[in-house]
């Protein structure tokens, strides 16, 4: 038994329903559109996959950003300093840390934003496309 590397969509559809003596509709047209259809989940699941992966790999440069950030504030206390000056330390690593925070929540959400924007347009233009060439179809049909 030998194994095949066929796709799903390697067949004559047309072929299939050839012995079908009423044909509503032309196979081959739909089996295009659903090929699209896979086509257009594929690409958008990819972009999706591609924007959590970018997600990703900034969420761990922002961790070690603030490693870093922490590494260098207790480098800075473990020295000789006056009360006043280690609060202003504290203070100012505090302030940096919440504003990188927002700042880094934003860029998050943005990149989100823009992964699941990306997606949804693939699947919105499909879906448009696929309208078409149903009314295509019919009206292709009711001229015949």
């Amino acid at each position: 038994m030998s194994e095949s590397h066929s796709s799903f969509f390697d067949f004559d559809a047309a072929r299939m329903f050839a012995d079908f003596p009423l044909r509503p509709f032309d196979v081959e047209a739909v089996w295009t559109s659903g090929r699209r259809n896979i086509e257009a989940l594929s690409r958008a699941n990819r972009l999706a996959v591609e924007g959590v992966q970018a997600m990703a790999r900034r969420q761990a440069e922002m961790a070690r950003e603030s490693f870093d950030d922490f590494s260098a504030l207790v480098r800075d206390l473990s020295r000789p300093a006056s009360a006043e000056e280690r609060i202003a330390k504290h203070t100012a690593y505090a302030k940096n840390a919440i504003d990188k925070g927002f700042s880094h929540g934003r860029e998050i959400a943005q990149m989100a934003s823009k992964a699941g924007g990306d997606a949804a347009e693939v699947l919105q233009r499909r879906a448009s496309e696929g309208l078409d060439e149903l009314s295509a179809l019919t009206c292709h049909k009711a001229k015949a």
